[in-house]
């Protein structure tokens, strides 16, 4: 039986969506390559990745955040197991614009889609540059997963489930291993030969360059 690295199929997908200017493709860069690349280039319709995760690949789909291209992403969140709803923590109009224009392009998301809430450039806070407070966001990312985690108690009362919602730094890398660590283990089966050491996970690159090869050709990567 071939192993994920060789089958290099995706068994779940996981989207990240949030204006262009918050860093969402510094942020999987990060977790992708374990480096900050600070002008990473503008994403056009998305670009993909393929990661693997203990026994599983999970396709990691960058979309673009401009307007002009929301009927694209949209067509990239379609089944999309857990999405990274990304705001800028310094830019309050990044984080209004979730509600607005981001989270209606995943009503083609599989209906138990995980949301994820991920604040981005925590680095730049301080008592002056904070736009929006931790305990908002929070509330935000509970009311957005509120029907999931109904559905989770139900199955199990016992079960205490932490409610997805991160401020990240992808310059210092401040909890970007997190936040897919939170969603790998919600969304992939919970057994142990699916919980990795770090090592095992990893960039199949080949699949990356080929996938952005043919979104070229399609004009939708650059």
């Amino acid at each position: 039986m071939a192993g994920p690295t060789e089958k290099k199929k995706a068994d779940v997908k996981v989207v990240i969506v949030g204006d262009a200017t918050v860093g969402k493709t510094t942020f999987i860069r990060r977790y992708m390559d374990g480096v900050f690349t600070e002008n990473p280039g503008q994403t056009v319709g998305a670009c993909f990745f393929l990661k693997q995760w203990g026994n599983s690949n999970v396709a990691l789909w960058d979309t673009a955040g401009e307007e002009r291209f929301s009927g694209l992403s949209s067509f990239y969140c379609r089944d999309a197991s857990a999405a990274i709803i990304a705001y800028d923590v310094t830019r309050r109009s990044t984080f209004e614009l979730l509600q607005e224009r981001y989270i209606p392009l995943l009503e083609s998301a599989k209906e138990d889609c995980l949301l994820c809430v991920t604040g981005m450039k925590s680095d730049l806070v301080n008592s002056n540059t904070r736009q929006v407070a931790q305990g908002e966001a929070k509330e935000f990312a509970y009311r957005l997963n509120a029907s999931r985690f109904q559905e989770i108690k139900r199955k199990d009362p016992s079960r205490k489930i932490p409610v997805p919602f991160f401020e990240t730094s992808s310059k210092t890398g401040v909890n970007v291993d997190e936040v897919f660590e939170y969603i790998f283990t919600s969304i992939l089966p919970r057994t142990g030969e699916n919980v990795p050491q770090k090592k095992d996970t990893v960039d199949m690159s080949g699949d990356s360059e080929r996938s952005k090869e043919t979104l070229k050709k399609k004009g939708c990567c650059n």
